[in-house]
């Protein structure tokens, strides 16, 4: 039993779903300038508002770095702001990420991810989130349609939280889910509303209006500067729990829950534990339930928050399992590794000395498959016989 009522079903594009879910929020402003795979994201809000449905004010920009900076202002200015962006959109817009997080503005943004940094790869990859991990966004990976616009809806809530007032970053793979259709179940407006309205209830939030003086965009200077970002980082620390909140109101709403920073499958028993995010998950998911068919005791786990990291509910998960591999979309250049596997190597102190074994894969729109996920279980699972492993694979590579 749910509190709200059925949604319609329809069959659309992730983007389509990213943009039906920021509609549902009914934001006050919105812009983003059109970029490889996610320009529908942005086509669909201007059609939505053209008919009537959103009365967003739609802000057209000659560029990503603008988009930012629109719906800053906006949002200091005490509004509810969307937009969207991709890869090298997102580069362009850096500088004013980091304001909006230094600010603490509770900006939306979808990202459908692509490859970005050297080489102009058009195609499907993590790497555009990594290179703004630290900018001080919480940065949240999705798996399919239905949880992107779920979790468009669960990050508005998180963003405007009095207690958080951060920026939120929705994440997924871009070509396969941004241009993918499936059958996403729509929420109904007020039951939408209904949901939002708990931010209603909690005290007005700092903002810039005439009449009322406030310091702002100044040099920080010393102490307060540093007073500041401790704030900022506090913040992000509860954002953890705070997203573990709204996952299960939502639940409670709508009838689907996601786990909040992580979601676990088939990890009571499990031995191993593969961790995945985004649409890889869903294919881990299926290789986990044929090994346990021939006897391995695998589980899985998704990987949602990103930043800040779950360090513990990972640790929660992972401790007394007898090895864990990681699958990355994204390099940690400097490590020759993936990004997760770097934060899950920083746990070892809560998890204890087991072999963690790194697998790259799925870059430059390239297939995560089945028959890949089957080679990464069965080598983690050799590796707790103690068995020789190579620490870091690049699957694509070796195929």
């Amino acid at each position: 039993m749910t509190l709200a009522q059925k949604g319609k079903v329809r069959v659309i594009t992730g983007n389509a779903a990213a943009a039906y879910g920021a509609m549902l929020c009914r934001p006050d402003v919105a812009t983003s300038y059109p970029i490889t795979p996610m320009s529908e994201v942005a086509e669909q809000l201007s059609a939505f508002r053209a008919n009537g449905l959103v009365d967003t004010e739609m802000v057209e920009v000659e560029g990503e770095n603008s988009a930012m900076n629109v719906v800053l202002g906006a949002s200091m200015a005490g509004g509810r702001v969307f937009t969207a962006t991709s890869s090298w959109g997102l580069s362009f817009m850096y500088d004013a990420v980091e304001h909006a997080s230094g600010y603490r503005a509770p900006i939306v943004m979808v990202i459908a991810n692509r490859e970005s940094p050297g080489i102009l790869a058009v195609s499907g990859g993590q790497q555009d989130i990594i290179s703004v991990r630290d900018t001080g966004w919480i940065q949240v990976i999705v798996e399919d349609g239905q949880e992107i616009l779920d979790t468009v809806i669960m990050a508005f809530r998180l963003a405007e939280d009095y207690d958080i007032q951060l920026p939120v970053m929705v994440n997924y793979d871009g070509f396969y889910l941004s241009y993918m259709a499936t059958a996403v179940e729509i929420p109904e407006q007020e039951d939408v509303d209904r949901f939002l309205s708990v931010l209603k209830q909690q005290p007005e939030r700092q903002k810039l209006m005439p009449g009322k003086a406030i310091g702002c965009g100044t040099h920080g200077i010393e102490l307060g500067f540093v007073e500041l970002r401790y704030r900022q980082c506090l913040a992000m620390e509860r954002a953890t729990t705070k997203l573990d909140e709204i996952d299960r109101d939502f639940g409670e709403y709508f009838g689907r829950s996601y786990g909040g920073q992580i979601e676990e499958y088939r990890t009571d028993d499990a031995e191993i534990i593969i961790v995945a995010s985004g649409g890889a998950a869903g294919t881990t998911r299926v290789v986990v339930d044929s090994k346990r068919e021939e006897g391995i005791k695998v589980g899985l786990v998704k990987l949602r928050l990103f930043r800040p990291f779950p360090r513990q509910r990972l640790a929660e998960v992972l401790k007394g399992r007898k090895a864990i591999g990681v699958i990355d979309r994204s390099v940690g250049f400097g490590w020759n590794s993936g990004p997760t596997w770097m934060e899950i190597r920083a746990l070892t102190p809560e998890i204890g000395i087991v072999p963690v074994l790194s697998y790259i894969d799925g870059l430059a729109n390239l297939d995560i498959t089945i028959p890949h996920i089957e080679r990464v279980v069965d080598e983690v699972n050799d590796a707790t016989q103690g068995k020789p492993y190579q620490e870091v694979t690049w699957i694509p590579l070796e195929e």
